[in-house]
């Protein structure tokens, strides 16, 4: 295409030569077609250049060539079919549900369970529901019982009476302290602050003290709680005194601080686990409790609880029977108290079940 530019200026001189000739300019010379474009064909030559000639017409275009055809697509791979789905195992039939293992009737010697929960059944017996501990003969204790109203206050440093067919009484060798008493409901409460020793009790007193076989069996119920300090000792618990021999005994049950049991002597009684132990004194406060005449000392005697507790039943003629097997010498019982003693101290204690029985006079 580039050969077209000269062919331009030829024309423009001869126009400019003939120009006021008045002469008619012919028809151009007819250019040549344009060589036939191929597949990507050869672009035709120009044709001779006339008078003004006649632009050939345009040489043809020749046709695109071919597209090739497309490669096939692979057919997708065939899928697995699924696997079979196993058949669900059948659901196993639920075991039978025990019956209910039949209560035993009370045996001595049985743990008393957990306030709430059935223990096994022993002298002391199980812990049902609602907190109640049945004993053996029917005897029973509510762990649940509230304290009380309406009661009778004494405060001294030696106080004796009864109340509800219990004896009551205060002891100190302190300034004192207060123990509340009910006309008609089996417990008390105690209040001190006292520097010195300090006990409260209710209970039995005998006036003609027994063998301890003679009464049958002498049990205690309590529950009790407490607050406030103890001095530099307390003892929650059985105590009283025996006769010929004088013998001062304990069985403790609960302290504020933790039991502590001494020696290496033991017994389950209650269905729990019990230190005995014996000593002598050399006090002379014994002539107080012990028969008339008793000068001297006197002999200690006591069982101490594996772990305290704060609701339970004691069989108090038990525990004579489990001394009175290591040989120890037991007197004629004069006393069983449900008993608080302290070291001291300034606190209180209640108990909205304090009772104690034998099963013979």
């Amino acid at each position: 295409m580039r050969s077209k530019v000269p062919f331009a200026g030829v024309v423009t001189w001869l126009a400019l030569a003939c120009c006021g000739c008045g002469s008619t300019i012919g028809s151009g010379t007819t250019t040549g077609s344009g060589g036939t474009t191929g597949s990507g064909g050869t672009t035709g030559t120009a044709g001779t250049s006339g008078d003004a000639g006649t632009s050939g017409s345009a040489g043809t275009t020749g046709a695109a060539g071919t597209t090739g055809v497309a490669g096939t697509i692979g057919t997708a791979g065939t899928t697995g079919a699924a696997g079979t789905a196993g058949t669900t195992g059948a659901a196993g039939r639920g075991g039978s549900t025990g019956s209910a293992g039949t209560t035993g009737a009370a045996g001595r010697g049985g743990s008393t369970g957990a306030a709430g929960r059935g223990g096994s059944t022993g002298t002391a017996g199980s812990t049902g529901a609602a907190g109640m501990i049945t004993a053996d003969g029917g005897v029973t204790v509510d762990c649940t019982t509230t304290f009380p109203t309406g009661g009778m206050t004494y405060t001294g440093t030696n106080v004796n009476g009864m109340a509800d067919g219990l004896n009551y009484g205060i002891w100190t060798n302190g300034s004192g302290g207060s123990i509340t008493v009910f006309p008609s409901a089996h417990a008390f409460s105690a209040t001190w602050n006292n520097s010195m020793d300090f006990l409260a009790h209710v209970g039995l007193d005998f006036n003609t003290p027994k063998v301890y076989t003679a009464y049958g069996t002498i049990q205690a119920e309590f529950v009790e709680s407490k607050t406030g300090t103890s001095g530099g000792f307390s003892s929650i618990g059985m105590y009283g005194w025996m006769h010929s021999p004088c013998i001062e005994w304990y069985i403790n049950e609960d302290s504020f601080s933790t039991l502590a049991p001494r020696g290496s002597v033991t017994a389950v009684i209650d269905g729990a686990t019990y230190y005995l132990t014996t000593s002598q004194t050399t006090g002379t406060g014994g002539a107080n409790a012990c028969e008339a005449g008793h000068t001297g000392g006197w002999t200690n005697i006591t069982s101490t609880r594996m772990g305290g507790h704060q609701c339970g039943i004691v069989t108090v003629s038990d525990h004579f029977a489990a001394w009175a097997a290591q040989g120890w010498s037991l007197g004629t019982v004069a006393s069983v108290h449900i008993n608080v003693e302290v070291g001291g101290g300034s606190g209180s204690i209640q108990f909205p079940v304090a009772n104690v029985t034998t099963t013979s006079k």
